[in-house]
């Protein structure tokens, strides 16, 4: 039996990727994954009622280990989770379509993961690339052992969606389920979520469960920053971070009350970048300043990063010209600056 046939049959990750109109980034994605030094693995490619012709592009790959799962739009959570029902794995591996993989990406987490059985969630470092794919020179390089639950509320060392891969015993252990008409639905992310779901679900787990969060040092993740994101709404993406703070305060209530002020104060902080990001210099300067206000103790964890992002706040009003030299200096030269954290 090849290796390929085998990886079919009995597939040790499930890679899950949520499609929804991507179709300008997702053979990136797929053969991203097809070009793994691990090839035991299957993709479920979960179509989210999208109307481009993103299908197309993945049924033109030949390949038996590609599964697509199609449904009416329910969203990244909804498709995740629909992926993940499907999965066989013995790990499943969490992949959004406009990002991709180095090739040594799951060969490196299977060891990983293999090596330490009570490691429940193992990720990566990610580098940032452009809408074209290009290097921006920055990336996330979390806190990678000795993560709690303290961390993972404040800092979410995990980072972004493509980063993680998890071991099936913690999803069984997390899962919930309803009836939906006849059909018995499971579920593992919130999907009244729309942003935040992935936070929503580390808290979840770190504050339920015993399994340890750990992750590599080596970059294996490139993460897509779509500039179109970055001009979301703000406001609207705190309250979603907020609604997902709320589904795990029941139960905890004193965790809450030592680290959720500051844990608002690193995600105002978090938006603060995105607000420079998208071009908001009046909004960036109060997001900034409203993070040491709500809780000082981000000053003290993080006095260089902190600092950092209120000088760029204020460096924001100038020119862009002037201020996109300025903000390339900072990022090249500054190890804290990193705009993927908190």
């Amino acid at each position: 039996m090849t290796q390929q046939n085998l990886s079919y049959s009995c597939p040790v990750v499930s890679v899950v990727i949520p499609m929804y109109n991507v179709e300008k980034y997702i053979a990136t994605s797929l053969k991203s994954v097809l070009a793994q030094t691990w090839q035991h693995f299957e993709v479920i490619c979960v179509d989210d009622g999208g109307s481009d012709d993103t299908l197309d592009i993945v049924n033109s790959f030949n390949d038996p280990r590609i599964r697509v799962v199609s449904q009416k739009n329910r969203g990244l959570a909804g498709a995740r989770n629909t992926g993940i029902a499907e999965a066989r794995g013995h790990y499943v591996a969490l992949l959004d379509a406009d990002d991709f993989w180095a090739p040594e990406k799951l060969e490196q987490h299977v060891l990983h993961l293999n090596r330490n059985e009570q490691v429940g969630i193992s990720y990566s470092a990610s580098w940032f690339v452009d809408e074209d794919g290009n290097s921006m020179g920055i990336g996330q390089f979390p806190k990678l052992t000795d993560v709690d639950a303290k961390h993972i509320f404040c800092r979410n060392p995990i980072g972004n969606g493509s980063a993680p891969v998890i071991r099936r015993e913690l999803l069984e252990e997390i899962k919930t389920s309803r009836w939906e008409g006849s059909h018995l639905r499971h579920f593992w992310f919130d999907e009244r979520l729309r942003q935040s779901e992935d936070i929503e679900f580390w808290l979840r787990v770190a504050l339920n469960t015993s399994w340890t969060f750990e992750g590599l040092a080596e970059p294996l993740t490139f993460y897509r920053v779509n500039a179109g994101g970055l001009s979301a709404n703000l406001q609207k993406q705190f309250a979603s971070w907020q609604f997902a703070v709320q589904q795990n305060t029941e139960g905890h209530e004193e965790f809450m009350q030592q680290w959720q002020s500051l844990a608002e104060a690193y995600q105002y902080r978090y938006l603060a970048r995105r607000a420079v990001q998208s071009g908001n210099a009046k909004e960036a300067i109060r997001l900034s300043f409203k993070a040491i206000r709500t809780d000082y103790r981000v000053v003290a964890e993080e006095p260089q990063r902190t600092f950092l992002t209120c000088g760029c706040a204020l460096l924001s009003v100038l020119p862009q010209s002037l201020y996109s030299k300025l903000e390339s200096w900072f990022m090249h030269n500054v190890q804290q600056l990193n705009y993927g954290n908190k």
